[in-house]
């Protein structure tokens, strides 16, 4: 996975970029972060669905050994991250959590599981973990994740089609935990260091 420069701010060119782009300030401007995630998930269901919008040709490129992650833009006003993922057939994450940062993730192409975990105990660096709903979700619809409510799994399913999904962050997130299983319901946490891939 080829880690872009932490001082590289990626701002690719895209049809539609300005607009989509005016739209994610205005909302990222609404208030507290309730605000923000809830005016997120509207305007990335209307931006997915906007004909005038589309994303750089390259996050419909997968990698075979790994979902991609690739940031395509980086506010220097308000700071917020837009991560474009990829997922080939049955990629996915564990179960992992978002650093403390709020999440809105949108699914712009294709299809994807999305699984929340409910946190019931935690014990030292083992955290009791129960599946507390899932949903398979398409083209233009967009979910929030606000912590301590952050636990979940991403995965594509499809034995053939490619998904792409549009991820915007509080902060660039470059490390999250993730919670490997054990026994039962109890998983080990590990911190993982998150690269991007490279654009183009």
């Amino acid at each position: 996975m080829a880690a872009m420069s932490a001082q590289t701010l990626p701002d690719l060119p895209f049809p539609g970029h300005d607009k989509l782009l005016q739209a994610l300030d205005a909302a990222v401007a609404t208030g507290d972060e309730h605000a923000i995630t809830s005016a997120l998930r509207g305007t990335l269901c209307r931006m997915i669905r906007d004909r005038d919008v589309a994303l750089p040709g390259c996050v419909y490129e997968p990698i075979d050994d790994h979902y991609a992650r690739r940031e395509i833009y980086r506010s220097p006003v308000h700071g917020y991250s837009v991560v474009a993922m990829t997922w080939g057939p049955g990629q996915g994450t564990p179960v992992h959590d978002h650093c403390g940062l709020w999440c809105v993730e949108g699914v712009w192409d294709g299809e994807l599981e999305i699984t929340q975990y409910e946190l019931l105990e935690q014990d030292g660096e083992r955290f009791r973990f129960r599946a507390a709903g899932g949903m398979q979700a398409g083209p233009g619809s967009a979910g929030s994740l606000i912590p301590p409510h952050e636990y979940h799994t991403i995965r594509n399913t499809s034995a053939d089609a490619v998904a792409v999904s549009l991820h915007i962050y509080k902060a660039p997130m470059e490390s999250c935990s993730m919670f490997v299983p054990q026994d039962g319901e109890w998983f080990a946490r590990l911190d993982k260091p998150l690269e991007t891939d490279e654009t183009h």
